[in-house]
Formats: structure tokens, C-alpha cells, sequence
């Protein structure tokens, strides 16, 4: 038995775009995370739960933690961000 993807006239459902996936909505903060500037995402990783992101990882500025958390709740569906990063140099 083959499952296609429920589309409308080529598009995903209304329901889906307006209220993403928790899939969807990781895949979402994760791309936008990685063509942020002044953000090293290789040793960043998000999971989602509901609206909330979790940030877990390790980055080597305070600002990156900043400037990903600015990033993450730009996107859309994105409700709340825990952090859990640690920064590898001293204040």
C-alpha cells in the first residue's frame, strides 16, 4: 500500500501551513539557524514540542546564544525558546 502526502491543488492543506508540524516546525528553526549570520550552528541542535524550541548544544560567544534565540522566535510557529548551550569562552 502506497501513502502519498495530502495535497490541494499541489499544496500542502491549510490546516498544515497555518499550524506547522512539530517536524516541520524543527526542520524550520534548524534551516533558519544555519543562514543566520554571526551564528555557528554546527554544534547546535533544536528540538520542538509544541511551540516551544529547545536549543541545546555548544557555541564559543555569548552573542551567538542571543542571536539565536532572536532567530528562533522570528519563526513562524515558534511560541518559546528554553536554552540549553553552553559557551566555551569566559565572560
Amino acid at each position: 500500500m502506497i501513502f502519498k502526502p495530502q495535497t490541494f491543488h499541489g499544496e500542502a492543506p491549510a490546516v498544515e501551513q497555518q499550524y506547522p508540524t512539530e517536524a516541520a516546525l524543527e526542520e524550520a528553526a534548524a534551516a533558519a539557524l544555519a543562514v543566520t549570520e554571526g551564528v555557528d550552528a554546527a554544534e547546535l541542535k533544536v528540538k520542538v514540542t509544541g511551540g516551544e524550541v529547545f536549543l541545546m548544544g555548544s557555541v564559543t560567544r555569548r552573542e551567538e546564544i542571543d542571536r539565536a534565540v532572536e532567530t528562533l522566535l522570528a519563526v513562524n510557529g515558534v511560541e518559546k525558546v528554553s536554552v540549553n548551550v553552553q559557551c566555551d569562552s569566559p565572560l
